[in-house]
């Protein structure tokens, strides 16, 4: 492919408002165009490398013995009912009508569908196992769409579903799942591991993510060095501490003029972040509120606080809220005086607490040495903690360690939880119906583009890993107007696409430091500089990935760089 000819313009200048490595360098690089939040083009670079990505994926699904193939993006609304999802899986869910008035969702994902095509085609013991996937477009109303690809209201996504008879080989064919996916992040060179996770709105009895480490990732994991413990922090429980030894004091109400924030009000009183009873306030449903109550040094886990409210419609109350229903200000919410009907939650961090620093609804004044029992009775306690580096590990005991992380998979044991509302029954070898027990795998092919090139970059650009890059060879000529110099890169080009590399040719009439700027940014694996070395019978080979350079001769330099490539892909 001629670069003059190819449908790739780049920019030197930074997008706005993009945050994250990949997205910024997608765009700065011409892989993707953003035509509303959360919505991407896949441009033809892109389209190569997501193309890549799903050879990949399919390779290790076939070999797993998983099928391929391809349901509807419109779902029906009826089959949705039948598992009680229509009502239960949010505003991510886009709904609309046809001309006829019948309800349909685009497709977020494809349990109900799958289930109901094989309710109607198996019907014994002898039908299964089974897996079928597919790779598709899904949709998603996403709440807040942010860096780019990591997370969009469109999106492409590899989903696949098992069919099995019993437990036993329900969990065979979540471990075959389990190795499938371990087998694609290594040949896409992606440093992945595996952790525990929620079931969420899917459902089932168990489920892992397969989480990329980036600074930024959505998830959260926490991780044990010494015992191979890994979870999605929401899902890793934190315990109550036990109860604080020491004598309670008096209570006494102190002034703290304009102390709004935690760290000023320890500095203030001379104490301990820990030592503070923290309230927030928040509105649940757009009508309800919420008082939770949490140790100063902690932060709410909205993740956890979202399954204990079994709602993702809450928020943090405004100024003007906090005005309204306390009659006080952020800063000095607290647990004295509040009105009646509101619903207050504890974190386990509060429990066996002693002379804590508490608000009182009443701006500028706290009181210390607040006593549970004697000054106020507790109430309802909750696991709602954010997990921090250096928490104990619930498996061994050690030390955790904490990062951010981009779920790239995620796998669920899903059980009877959509073949029993479905009546996806088999026959056993007795004759008697029983459900079919289901599994589902899900791989984000599209954001696995973002997650390479968080994992693979530098301040210059992009640097793909051969097995995804959208062209491996990258050949440069310096200078268009000499006759030697272009009738060598030209003859170059030409061998490369004769021994099946896939090349393409800087034949642009620009700077060689415009084209050597583009090169960085795109990320082409290997290059081939074309140039005054020419009238010594030699080239120059670029390594992208390590900044090595080779000068070889004209007619050796594709061998060598071919030699390169095959090595890089093994």
């Amino acid at each position: 492919m001629r670069w003059s000819r190819y449908f790739l313009y780049t920019s030197k200048e930074d997008p706005a408002d993009a945050e994250a490595p990949s997205h910024r360098l997608l765009l700065k690089a011409g892989f993707i165009k953003q035509i509303s939040a959360g919505i991407y083009e896949i441009l033809p670079a892109g389209w190569r490398v997501i193309r890549k990505i799903e050879s990949v994926v399919r390779k290790e699904m076939d070999r797993s013995g998983a099928q391929e193939l391809l349901l509807t993006v419109l779902n029906p609304a009826d089959l949705w009912k039948e598992t009680g999802r229509w009502d239960s899986y949010g505003n991510e869910l886009f709904r609309l009508r046809d001309r006829n008035g019948r309800e349909y969702c685009l497709g977020p994902t494809h349990e109900e569908e799958i289930t109901d095509l094989v309710r109607k085609f198996v019907k014994s013991y002898r039908q299964l196992p089974l897996i079928l996937y597919q790779i598709q477009v899904k949709f998603r109303d996403e709440k807040r769409p942010r860096f780019g690809l990591v997370r969009g209201r469109e999106f492409i996504m590899k989903d696949a579903y098992s069919f099995d008879a019993d437990e036993m080989s329900a969990m065979m064919s979540y471990e075959t799942m389990k190795f499938a996916y371990d087998r694609i992040f290594k040949k896409l060179r992606l440093n992945v591991i595996m952790a525990q996770a929620s079931v969420g709105n899917i459902g089932g009895s168990q489920s892992h993510e397969f989480i990329a480490f980036t600074d930024y990732g959505e998830a959260l994991v926490g991780f044990c060095e010494s015992c191979g413990y890994a979870a999605n922090a929401e899902i890793i429980s934190l315990a109550r501490p036990p109860e604080e030894r020491e004598d309670p004091l008096p209570m006494e109400k102190v002034r703290t003029p304009d102390v709004r924030t935690i760290e000023d009000l320890a500095s203030f009183l001379g104490t301990s972040p820990s030592k503070i009873l923290k309230a927030l306030l928040y509105i649940v449903d757009g009508k309800d509120s919420l008082v939770v109550l949490i140790r100063g040094d902690r932060e709410v886990d909205e993740n956890k606080l979202e399954a204990v409210l079994g709602t993702d419609d809450f928020r943090l109350a405004t100024d003007e809220e906090v005005r309204d229903l306390l009659g006080t200000e952020k800063g000095f919410i607290g647990i004295f005086n509040l009105p009646d009907g509101i619903r207050v939650l504890w974190d386990n961090s509060i429990y066996g607490v002693k002379n804590m620093v508490v608000a009182l609804n009443e701006p500028h004044w706290h009181y210390i040495n607040a006593n549970p029992g004697r000054d106020f009775n507790y109430g309802e306690f909750f696991d709602l903690a954010r997990v921090e580096e250096d928490d104990p590990c619930p498996q061994c005991g050690g030390i955790l360690k904490v990062r951010r992380g981009l779920e790239l998979g995620h796998i669920f044991l899903l059980g009877t939880r959509y073949s029993e509302p479905m009546r996806a029954y088999y026959t056993d070898p007795s004759g008697e119906e029983k459900p079919i027990i289901m599994g589902c795998f899900g791989i984000g092919i599209s954001r696995i583009m973002s997650a390479l090139v968080e994992q693979h970059h530098d301040e210059r650009g992009i640097k793909w890993p051969v097995p995804v890059a959208p062209f491996e060879l990258d050949i440069i000529c310096l200078n268009t107007s000499d006759p030697d110099i272009s009738q060598t890169a030209e003859k170059l080009y030409l061998e490369a696409e004769e021994k099946g590399i896939e090349v393409i040719y800087d034949d642009r009439e620009e700077s060689a430091g415009f084209k050597f700027a583009d090169a960085d940014l795109v990320g082409f694996p290997y290059r081939i500089v074309v140039g005054k070395k020419v009238k010594d019978g030699k080239v120059e080979v670029q390594k992208r990935e390590t900044g090595e350079s080779w000068d070889f001769s004209i007619g050796e330099a594709v061998d060598r760089v071919k030699e390169m490539i095959e090595r890089d892909k093994a």
